[in-house]
């Protein structure tokens, strides 16, 4: 049967909301985004919406050519997938950014997680449950511990992903560096070539 791959993103982005919660969690690269190409340009998750405000968050497609991200540590694993579960999940984040305006930031749910107990919202996630929600819905991830008390370590951990790069992201060898061109970028590139990579 003929594969498909996407990419687990984690970062780090040297914030102090960052350094405190990796204190917290005793790990690194503690937010999670689902990457449907290698080159990052179609990345997934939830987080800021404004770089520079982290309490507006929601439903994103991450710019990493933000100057937000410059400094921005990350690991990169790949993620072997049937043609049916890549076309699901990409059908699944296409229909939540077209509705995007109806999705929050599960701040509630990460208070969850610290006192692991599941605290579930309608349209609201925090970054490894969306992940592991995406995952989940289209067969992929069947982990031991539901969406909404998943850790970004949880998913680093799992058996299925294999790391292809660790380090500095503007230095991922297949991630195009380019700031000043960001947004003419984005516009050139298409959905419909998701289907051909």
């Amino acid at each position: 049967m003929k594969k498909k791959t996407v990419y687990l993103l984690f970062l780090s982005t040297g914030t102090i909301l960052a350094r405190t919660i990796d204190f917290y969690t005793k790990t690194s690269l503690n937010h999670v985004s689902i990457a449907l190409d290698q080159e990052l340009d179609f990345v997934y998750s939830f987080g800021r919406k404004r770089p520079n405000n982290p309490f507006i968050g929601g439903f994103i497609k991450e710019n990493l050519n933000l100057p937000f991200f410059n400094r921005s540590s990350c690991a990169v694993y790949q993620l072997k997938v049937t043609e049916e579960e890549y076309d699901q999940l990409v059908e699944q984040i296409m229909i939540m950014e077209s509705h995007k305006h109806l999705y929050r930031y599960n701040f509630l749910g990460l208070l969850g997680v610290m006192m692991n107990k599941e605290l579930q919202r309608d349209n609201a996630y925090f970054c490894s449950q969306f992940v592991a929600t995406m995952l989940q819905e289209c067969g992929v991830y069947d982990g031991d511990k539901p969406p909404g008390l998943i850790r970004p370590q949880d998913l680093r951990d799992w058996r299925e992903l294999r790391l292809v790069y660790q380090g500095q992201l503007k230095n991922y060898p297949n991630f195009i560096y380019q700031p000043e061109q960001a947004e003419a970028r984005s516009l050139r590139r298409s959905f419909l070539s998701l289907f051909h990579l």
